[in-house]
């Protein structure tokens, strides 16, 4: 995945240089920490590049801290907030908050304090990054068959529990029919009746699901993530997956990074 960002804007430059001292060192290069001057030049270094975490004093002359805030999501801007202010009037704590803001530090700021607020917000970068993946992948009919609630509900259980655990490996009918002790026809029929779906429509789905977190998550090769999904070619892979997807899993990976977080 791409290296987060953290942009710290403040027009002192001994505040900003100081701050962008301490986690530069925090950091230790798995970060990129940028700085602007003010909020006219943070909002046109965030039109440009992803910023994960925002940093932004409030009390700045010509465009406040709050004003970027009130700007940043009129432009569908949406990092996480971290908020530094000389002064701890309580109507700009509710200013902040109702724009989203996570923490609130009043200057000076121990590095210690500073540490702490940023990496609580790498957590809710993380957060929102496995939120997204999840709307990426996700399947309505795999949701859907995970959550009926049949009669004869712990067979069926067993059996998607026992196919999920093994999309890598050859899976047949009759070898989850065994695992779950049911004759191979009735669990045919089981399983239409709960899931939904047919026995090969889910396996295909899941193997199809876990090919799509593999090309959003990691940088595997097609081969390797085919293989990964239990196909043994990946010209099958491919076709299997245009079929259900509407394109190719490269035209996939490239159009979902372009959206990541």
């Amino acid at each position: 995945m791409n290296t987060k960002t953290i942009l710290i804007v403040d027009d002192e430059p001994r505040t900003r240089q100081g701050l962008k001292k301490t986690l530069d060192s925090w950091a230790n290069g798995q970060y990129q920490i940028n700085i602007a001057s003010n909020g006219e030049e943070a909002i046109e270094l965030m039109k440009q590049h992803k910023v994960h975490i925002l940093i932004t004093d409030i009390h700045m002359p010509e465009i406040t801290g709050l004003q970027l805030l009130k700007i940043a999501r009129e432009q569908n801007i949406y990092p996480v907030i971290i908020v530094i202010s000389a002064y701890s009037e309580f109507e700009y704590a509710q200013e902040a908050l109702r724009l989203g803001v996570i923490n609130y530090l009043l200057k000076p700021i121990s590095k210690k304090a500073l540490i702490e607020a940023v990496e609580e917000a790498v957590q809710t970068v993380e957060k929102k990054e496995r939120a997204g993946l999840i709307e990426k992948v996700v399947d309505a009919k795999l949701v859907d068959a995970n959550t009926q609630n049949p009669s004869n509900r712990e067979p069926i259980r067993e059996a998607i529990d026992y196919i999920n655990n093994n999309l890598k490996n050859e899976l047949s009918q009759k070898e989850v029919a065994d695992h779950v002790h049911l004759n191979p026809s009735y669990l045919s029929v089981l399983f239409k009746e709960h899931v939904k779906l047919t026995f090969s429509e889910y396996v295909t789905r899941r193997r199809v699901q876990r090919a799509k977190e593999l090309l959003v998550s990691t940088n595997l090769p097609i081969n390797d993530i085919a293989e990964e999904s239990g196909y043994k070619t990946a010209k099958y892979f491919i076709k299997i997956f245009r079929e259900l997807e509407g394109m190719t899993p490269s035209a996939y990976r490239k159009d979902n990074n372009e959206k990541a977080f």
